[in-house]
């Protein structure tokens, strides 16, 4: 049985703000980087692309005030948004579908310090069973639930065709994973209590490019440049 992932909501931190949470991290693991030991709220939402009040607002559901005239320290502030994050404990990930996009999730670096590991590859395709990335053996999909099992695996990245990815779920919310990463272009239904977090790149290309259209066209159709009968 795979451990369950602790979910900042079940303390009654917003979605919207625990989505922001890894945006601080990242900006204050620069700052850490460079030898900053405190900053304001004003820098950090700066650094992290979005507005002061709402950073505040954010980290004061963590207990983090920061000190008047000095700001947040930065080291401790890593430490309380990675405890929150879960980023202090370990976590196995397994990645089902090797194909392109799942050797490159395979092959990055970035993971292991961040707090997860992967545990295992596993792909359905004969001709890429056995093959060796970044230390680990891709296995066959017959063996997802035993690998779950005996490696603790608690997040599953579907990076499958989608005409497979739904049978991958149903296997691994049996197996009693909660958390899953889907990279296949399409909506995964899962039981109660099941995360999914959902990374479609197609889909925030076509956001860029009506942006651009947008900015060609020198900006936003206000509603009068409509034509007649259609309504906004």
């Amino acid at each position: 049985m795979s451990r369950r992932i602790p979910q900042a909501r079940d303390r009654g931190i917003p979605d919207a703000t625990v989505a922001r949470l890894p945006l601080y991290l990242r900006a204050l693991n620069g700052l850490a980087e460079r030898g900053t030991p405190t900053v304001s709220s004003e820098d950090l939402a700066l650094a992290a692309g979005v507005n002061s009040a709402k950073l505040r607002k954010d980290l004061s559901h963590l207990g983090s005030y920061g000190t008047r005239g000095v700001g947040y320290d930065v080291q401790y502030l890593i430490y309380q948004i990675s405890r929150e994050l879960g980023l202090t404990q370990d976590w196995a990930v397994a990645i089902v579908g090797v194909g392109n996009l799942g050797r490159a999730l395979a092959n990055y670096g970035g993971f292991v310090s961040r707090g997860f590991r992967i545990a295992g590859l596993l792909d359905a395709d004969p001709r890429v069973v056995g093959d060796r990335i970044s230390g680990l053996v891709v296995e066959h999909t017959d063996e997802l639930e035993a690998v779950i099992k005996k490696r603790g695996v608690s997040i599953v990245v579907i990076a499958t065709p989608a005409s497979a990815a739904q049978q991958v779920c149903d296997r691994v919310t049996a197996a009693g994973v909660t958390s899953i990463l889907n990279f296949a272009p399409v909506v995964l239904t899962v039981p109660d209590g099941v995360d999914v977090r959902k990374v479609d790149l197609s889909i925030e290309l076509q956001i860029l490019a009506f942006h651009e259209q947008r900015k060609a066209n020198g900006g936003p159709i206000m509603s009068e440049e409509w034509p007649d009968g259609v309504v906004m």
